[in-house]
């Protein structure tokens, strides 16, 4: 290696595009800050999912087909091969087709003459297996991030268990968001020496305090309010918030986010009898939670698994304090009070606890916001370079010696 910078192959379906900016969009903030260092470069391969006419898919997959081919994102240039998903059936085949996808787009970039030194992976499966077989088919040294379900929930199937195995074994170099989430690793069999944690950031420029009577106003809040934001699905638990507004009747919720769960958790408001204070804003330009966060006076996360959860440091940097489900990797996130409180379990009682208590002790809001500082990027970055450099650094001397 000389003192050129490193030049990356940056792989994951998890990646933001044009039509869906927000999708993965903390794997883009992790790049952007990586590059930012000037001792890297990168090509993003973020493939895209389609299945044949007639098949159907779930929205998220159905938007993200209007996606270009290719695109510049904040001056990083972003490849979007497609890929063949078949929902539900399709599972233990889609790392082949990703694998495709991937290979072709590889064989573009070389010849646009860009020559990369290591994959860089985010998501164990199916990005993770597929960008596995691909570094040994291209003899490049990888590593592959954890995130989170990928390894919380997935390897509960027999096939991408074994195919996450492999590709753990394959990479050079592991990183986990969160300690618990390289601690599942290792109970699937990972090499404990090869796992760094390197926890993800929060922009503190984007989020920060602002107005919070104008953000206030600019919702129309009337009383105190709690905020849960998320994709509206099962795991995100927006249900176990909405279930606890009985318990909570002088408080409103907003829920930011939209998904296929949006119509029955609309119905379990109006069958609660709690329907004029929960609101639905739908979903939200990732920079346009800032005001949201600041107008809140308390965060609910009541997922059943997280693995670092972005919206807890945004909310903290915008003076709002949590109140959070005790999973995976939260309760690292939620270790001061100024952070605000896990609960004690996860039903809508166990989320009215927990906000009352917080509400009984709310914290100052630029105390809350001095906690999220210490969460800059800066730490993981090179976390990030000193991992690559190493790696490189032992390929080069293996290379040497035969």
């Amino acid at each position: 290696m000389t003192d050129r910078p490193i030049r990356l192959l940056t792989f994951s379906t998890l990646y933001p595009n044009a039509a869906n900016p927000s999708h993965g969009v903390f794997v883009e903030n992790r790049l952007r800050h990586l590059l930012a260092s000037g001792e890297v470069e990168s090509r993003v391969v973020a493939p895209i999912p389609w299945a044949p006419v007639g098949l159907p898919l779930p929205d998220d997959y159905a938007k993200a087909a209007a996606a270009p081919r290719r695109e510049v994102r904040h001056g990083i240039a972003v490849e979007h091969p497609r890929y063949l998903v078949v929902p539900k059936i399709g599972m233990n085949w889609t790392p082949a087709s990703l694998l495709r996808a991937g290979r072709k787009a590889v064989r573009d970039l070389s010849a646009a003459g860009y020559e990369f030194d290591l994959i860089d992976a985010h998501y164990f499966y199916p990005d993770g297996v597929a960008a596995a077989r691909l570094a040994t088919e291209l003899g490049k040294p990888l590593t592959i991030t954890a995130r989170g379900t990928d390894i919380s929930l997935i390897p509960e199937f027999p096939g991408p268990r074994r195919m996450i195995v492999d590709a753990a074994g394959r990479a050079d170099g592991i990183i986990t968001v969160c300690a618990a989430l390289k601690d599942g690793l290792v109970e699937l069999g990972a090499a404990a020496d090869k796992i760094r944690v390197l926890r993800n950031g929060v922009d503190l420029v984007t989020f920060r305090r602002g107005d919070r009577a104008a953000a206030r106003a600019a919702l129309r809040l009337d009383r105190p309010a709690l905020l849960s934001v998320g994709h509206l699905i099962e795991r995100k638990g927006h249900d176990l918030v909405i279930r606890a507004m009985a318990e909570l009747p002088e408080l409103l919720l907003l829920i930011a986010g939209d998904g296929p769960e949006r119509a029955a958790l609309q119905a379990l408001a109006e069958t609660l009898g709690v329907a004029d204070r929960v609101r639905f804003l739908g979903r939200l330009p990732h920079e346009g939670l800032r005001d949201v966060y600041e107008a809140a006076d308390i965060l609910v996360l009541a997922s059943s698994r997280e693995g670092w959860a972005n919206v807890l440091l945004e909310a903290m940097a915008c003076g709002t304090p949590v109140v959070a489900s005790n999973v995976w990797g939260t309760p690292e996130v939620v270790e001061a009070p100024e952070a605000g409180e896990l609960m004690d379990e996860r039903t809508p009682s166990g989320v009215a606890r927990g906000v009352r208590r917080l509400l009984d002790r709310l914290p100052d809001r630029a105390a809350t916001r001095a906690y999220a500082e210490q969460y800059s990027w800066d730490d993981t970055t090179r976390g990030q370079i000193d991992l690559f450099r190493s790696i490189l650094d032992r390929r080069r001397i293996a290379g040497a010696q035969r």
